[in-house]
């Protein structure tokens, strides 16, 4: 279905002459795109032909498919307006604005708390709309005003500027669900980081599609944006502005963790804003690390080294000698991932440098609890395996599954399959699905796509032996994995 039509859309025709796409190719992209999202879509050229010059606006999800289609050809996101679908939902702006006033940039993040809990409340939330919408592009202006840039002045809020932002966000219909402005302190600070705390646990126990990590993006919602839109000193609001970037970027990985890739480039984004808000430039390399790793994931490997070394530089005489040990290591991932094996080399030697001077006594964040020898063991190995060197990939494996704990039990998976995967190139078939068995069996207690697409990619490895009984009863036990990630 389309709406009525408004005369010739011409930007849209420019623009996708611009990118060099046919209507049919929009039509059969969009479609795609669409299929991605489970939605059923039978565009055709001439439903393009009728976007452009009759200005029909489809309806539902296709606007944003449209411009998803048009930013993966360009390279860069698209937004509506640009293609003359301005009046259709907005969603694929929020949360995408690094802005560098401080009120505007409480404003973008607590929209974006606003609008993915309206979504998830009337189900499936706002990134079903937004397939294939994420341009690793759009990481550029945040990590270059970081850069320049890691803190804001002052953050201190007087109650009058609280009550008319309030009062605003009111009218326009983005502050309904924060109620009146409050003056803040550091007991409000302390639930957010005990909240933050929580969340952590429990991602790295049940996966980040677990219910209680889902809770993140409400606790967002709910406790830190009315928290934000108060009243608060300059010392106050740089603990809560930090505090809150914690459980942003939480959200962010957590979205990643389960194929949200698009939630997560926007939570990401805004976890960085509020850094600097905080003046913490630790945190800001940590959340650059994970822009890093989403980058290296979704196959912009160059992206993902300029992003590591970004919040490397920055951190130098900042961050504690384990946090710039973890800079390096998700630096070496990312040049694994380019084949640059001399240059994965060197970061990797540099981060088990970094974590040798590391010692119990070290003011290390909260959020880097989880980082340790076992941890980075897991990465190295990952990195040999994207290098094919199988016998590091053997020897960094086995530290890493050296010590094996329940709180780390999704880290304890992945490991599980990166051994399979070694063993596998090594010629040894039978450990390889044995240790793919043990793989599927932890992938089944948690909730995360991502361990479900290393269980995937393992099965594809094995299919040239797939005749192999031991690799039928493999692929048997992951049916219900499988079928349960779509």
């Amino acid at each position: 279905m389309s709406r009525e039509p408004r005369g010739p859309n011409e930007k849209l025709g420019t623009v996708l002459a611009l990118a060099g796409i046919s209507n049919a190719g929009l039509a059969r992209r969009v479609n795609d795109l669409g299929a991605q999202r489970g939605l059923t879509l039978r565009y055709d050229k001439t439903s393009v032909a009728r976007w452009v010059s009759k200005g029909m606006v489809p309806q539902g999800a296709a606007p944003h498919l449209i411009a998803a289609a048009i930013a993966a050809k360009l390279g860069r996101p698209v937004p509506l307006h640009e293609i003359g679908l301005a009046d259709a939902d907005p969603a694929p702006e929020v949360g995408l604005s690094f802005p560098r006033d401080i009120g505007q940039a409480v404003r973008s993040a607590t929209e974006l708390y606003r609008l993915d809990a309206a979504g998830r409340r009337g189900g499936g939330g706002i990134w079903q709309s937004l397939a294939g919408s994420f341009s690793v592009s759009a990481y550029s202006t945040p990590a270059s005003r970081w850069l320049i840039t890691p803190a804001d002045s002052s953050v201190a809020r007087e109650p009058q500027q609280a009550a008319r932002e309030a009062a605003t966000a009111a009218a326009s219909g983005g502050g309904a669900d924060c109620g009146l402005p409050q003056r803040v302190g550091h007991s409000d600070v302390t639930k957010l980081r005990e909240a933050a705390d929580d969340a952590r646990r429990w991602d790295s126990k049940y996966g980040g599609g677990d219910w209680r990590s889902s809770m993140v993006p409400e606790c967002l919602r709910v406790d830190a944006a009315p928290l934000l839109l108060g009243s608060y000193s300059d010392e106050v609001g740089r603990a809560l502005f930090g505090a809150t970037a914690e459980l942003t970027r939480l959200a962010g990985w957590m979205a990643f963790d389960t194929g949200q890739q698009e939630a997560a480039q926007r939570y990401y984004i805004q976890a960085l804003r509020l850094a600097r808000a905080a003046a913490d430039v630790p945190l800001g390399g940590y959340v650059l690390a994970s822009m890093s790793l989403q980058a290296t994931y979704r196959g912009f490997a160059d992206e993902g080294v300029d992003l590591a070394q970004a919040a490397l530089e920055r951190n130098r005489g900042l961050a504690t000698a384990r946090a710039m040990s973890f800079f390096r290591l998700v630096e070496a991932r990312a040049q694994a991932k380019a084949g640059d094996g001399p240059a994965c080399g060197t970061a990797l030697k540099a981060a088990e440098g970094w974590l040798e001077r590391a010692r119990p006594g070290d003011p290390d964040p909260s959020w880097l609890d989880f980082y340790s020898q076992e941890r980075f063991a897991a990465d190295a190995a990952e990195c040999y395996r994207d290098l094919r060197v199988p016998r590091q990939v053997q020897r960094f494996t086995e530290q890493a599954l050296a010590r094996p704990t329940e709180e780390f039990v999704r880290s304890h998976g992945l490991r599980l399959v990166v051994s399979a995967v070694a063993e596998l190139e090594s010629g040894n078939l039978d450990a390889a699905c044995a240790a793919g068995t043990r793989a599927v069996e932890v992938a089944g207690r948690i909730s995360s796509a991502r361990t479900t697409e290393y269980v995937r990619d393992l099965l594809h490895r094995l299919e040239p032996y797939g005749n192999e009984p031991r690799v039928v009863e493999l692929r048997e036990r992951a049916r219900p994995l499988l079928l349960a990630h779509g």
